[in-house]
């Protein structure tokens, strides 16, 4: 499967998980516990994939457990092939499987296989990213630049707001927002405020003219985004604003140096 080991859950390695051989005697083990009543079966093979061929594959493996635990004694109410339908963060050139591609690997396989095994479970499914993904963007506002080996410039915003890049090596598309019409003059390295040279939210990118004062948009942050984000190196967490029917509107305030020590406690008392 073509994505980054860190998020590659279907594998004999990872730490995810029942191998499959050992799935039936599981639940045998469950059938058999007097407060265990096992109703559904879940996999998880991966996030960000961008082919929905091994969707298929999972599908197909899933039913072949279906029909031997059904065998068993178990009543599936559903089976759940969970999420990992990627989207398309390099915009040109990724590949974008829609929904429709999903259904057309996937419903075959899951018909015949719940047909074959004489069930009717309801099919679950968890595309949570290719909901999410493009719902947000990540304004910062550019303190500085810096020529040098690269041509860095550097914004108000780090890996403790988004932290994909560094962890991931993922790649996310960026503008100048105030500039989005300019033309693209030369490279860019988006670098954070954070004390560590990894700090980098985008490598090498052609973007007009930046100066101090601009803002970068970084898109596709609606993933793994805020939710990941931290209190690190002391930097409160940004504002989230819903922008809405030509309306924007705040709903979740900016953090201040404050709440950064709101949840301690003096071990001596007030």
């Amino acid at each position: 499967m073509p994505t980054h080991p860190k998020i590659a859950t279907g594998l004999a390695t990872s730490k995810f998980g029942i191998p499959h051989e050992e799935v039936a005697a599981a639940y045998r083990e469950a059938l058999a516990c007097e407060h265990v009543v096992p109703v559904g079966i879940h996999c998880h093979i991966g996030s960000q994939l961008l082919d929905v061929e091994p969707f298929a594959r999972a599908a197909d493996v899933m039913l072949t457990l279906a029909r031997e635990i059904t065998d068993d004694g178990v009543i599936l109410e559903f089976i759940d092939l969970g999420g990992g339908l990627g989207i398309p963060y390099h915009h040109d050139t990724d590949p974008s499987p829609s929904p429709e591609d999903y259904a057309a690997e996937v419903m075959p396989i899951f018909l015949e296989g719940i047909v074959e095994a004489g069930i009717r479970p309801e099919l679950w499914v968890e595309p949570g990213r290719y909901l999410v993904g493009d719902s947000s963007v990540l304004l910062a506002r550019v303190n500085s630049v810096k020529r040098a080996y690269r041509t860095f410039a550097n914004v108000d915003a780090g890996f403790n707001l988004l932290v994909r890049p560094v962890m991931y090596d993922s790649y996310h598309e960026v503008l100048v927002a105030n500039k989005a019409d300019a033309a693209q003059a030369d490279l860019y390295t988006i670098a954070g405020p954070i004390c560590e040279t990894g700090d980098i939210l985008a490598k090498d990118r052609r973007l007009p003219v930046i100066a101090a004062g601009d803002i970068v948009a970084v898109l596709d942050t609606g993933a793994y985004g805020f939710a990941m984000s931290s209190q690190y190196n002391s930097r409160p967490r940004s504002a989230e604003v819903l922008v809405m029917d030509g309306s924007a509107k705040l709903i979740r305030q900016a953090e201040t140096v404050d709440d950064l020590t709101r949840t301690t406690l003096n071990p001596q008392g007030p």
